[in-house]
């Protein structure tokens, strides 16, 4: 993919409305205002949006000659540098439309894969991306390049000196492109292990997982860091966060989590991302509790938690028990009815109105009657001390006339060593 140049792209952006097309698939005024964030977040300007009613794409340039004659014009008198489409396009309709328009076009992946590319920070994030950015270059490469005649095969018909491998240039960038993905693939399997490892240890010691999940710009960094202090860079753009962020956090006396920021969700979010992001999601899979952040000062907040939930669902961490986290209250006017319930928490992560109540439901969902006991354990029952620190959280070992033990023990593990409790 291409770096984002220090002259900032001047952008059409082109949206496509046919009842043809899915719901999900479709362009509206909303759909080319978040795209219009895109650009500004990948460093380029908007200049113009050109949104089209059509009864069903056109297969050569997707908007139809017309349409395509005026986007062209509109690019010449607005000096624009590139055209980017809310829909995905086939790599015949880029190609097209690029010749056509005579200016650099892309889609709304290729888009977002651009950020991502941009953005990501880590050894794993940055293999992620690679990995997603093959896979949409693969389909592309036919006509990217000006280097695709067939090289002389073995006919001997040729000029002296240019018998080649009878393989087109295509054929092996194409080749070269496979070696690359498996070789993607491979590495992000040894991060998975990795993770797996840290995941053991974690379930060892017992410590509960809670993921941050939400739409982009939905203010999870804002909301880790107002928990946990963590420090994270937080801004008002989208995809800020494509790196996975945990940090340790003492919800009470007696209960610690860790809590883990993941990258934010969005509508139209290309498949190989989703795939190439298993690495860093299926966090959500093995957590055991999901905060869904939802950006209620958005006039689109329902539609962006729908593109949520699809995604959660996809994930396989639909059973999961989940708190909806209406963020950005402080934004709403004075008056407005908050939406309400039982797994439900109003807070702003901004001020921290709310985060108290929020801790409290958290640690009724996750404490299920764990307590912090001290123990007076005999000597002839030392056994129970190396349960303990296999099973429970020992925090303070007295040796006296008996084993003084300050452990925080769940229920099972409490009605083991009940005897021994100090009343």
């Amino acid at each position: 993919m291409q770096e984002t140049k220090e002259i900032r792209d001047k952008v059409v952006l082109v949206g496509l409305n046919s009842p043809v097309l899915k719901r999900e698939e479709n362009a509206s005024e909303e759909t080319l205002d978040e795209l219009s964030a895109l650009v500004e977040t990948a460093g380029g300007e908007t200049v113009g949006l050109v949104l089209q009613n059509r009864p069903a794409p056109d297969p050569r340039t997707f908007i139809g000659e017309g349409k395509c004659a005026e986007v062209k014009l509109y690019c010449e008198n607005t000096g624009a540098t590139m055209v980017i489409f809310d829909n995905d396009l086939s790599p015949s309709q880029l190609r097209v439309l690029t010749e056509a328009l005579g200016v650099q076009v892309l889609d709304r992946c290729g888009l977002i894969l651009d950020i991502f590319a941009q953005r990501a920070r880590t050894r794993e994030g940055r293999l992620q991306v690679e990995l997603a950015q093959y896979q949409y270059l693969l389909p592309r490469l036919t006509g990217m390049w000006t280097h695709l005649e067939r090289q002389a095969g073995t006919s001997g018909s040729g000029p002296i000196g240019s018998k080649g491998p009878g393989e087109t240039q295509l054929e092996t960038d194409r080749r070269h492109i496979h070696r690359k993905i498996d070789k993607l693939r491979e590495d992000l399997e040894d991060v998975r292990r990795v993770r797996n490892t840290q995941r053991r240890q974690r379930q060892k010691n017992e410590v509960p997982v809670v993921a941050l999940v939400g739409y982009t710009n939905a203010g999870k960094s804002t909301l880790l860091n107002q928990l946990t202090g963590a420090g994270i860079p937080a801004n008002n753009r989208l995809f800020d966060t494509l790196d996975t962020t945990s940090r340790l956090l003492a919800v009470s006396d007696t209960l610690d989590v860790v809590v883990s920021d993941t990258v934010g969700f969005i509508r139209k979010l290309p498949h190989q991302l989703v795939e190439a992001f298993k690495a860093t999601l299926e966090e959500l899979e093995y957590a055991d509790l999901l905060l869904h952040v939802i950006d209620v000062s958005s006039p689109e907040w329902q539609a962006q938690a729908q593109v949520v939930e699809r995604l959660i669902l996809e994930l396989g961490a639909g059973e999961l028990p989940r708190i909806d986290v209406f963020n950005k209250s402080d934004r709403l006017p004075a008056g407005e009815i908050m939406p309400h319930g039982e797994d439900i928490c109003s807070i702003s992560a901004k001020t921290g109105e709310g985060v108290g109540t929020l801790l409290e439901k958290i640690a009724q969902r996750l404490e299920k009657g764990v307590q912090r006991v001290v123990l007076h354990l005999p000597y002839a029952q030392g056994g129970l001390l190396d349960m303990l620190y296999r099973e429970a959280k020992v925090e303070a070992v007295e040796y006296g006339e008996t084993i003084d033990v300050t452990a925080v023990c769940g229920p099972r593990i409490l009605g083991r060593v009940r005897e021994f409790m100090e009343s």
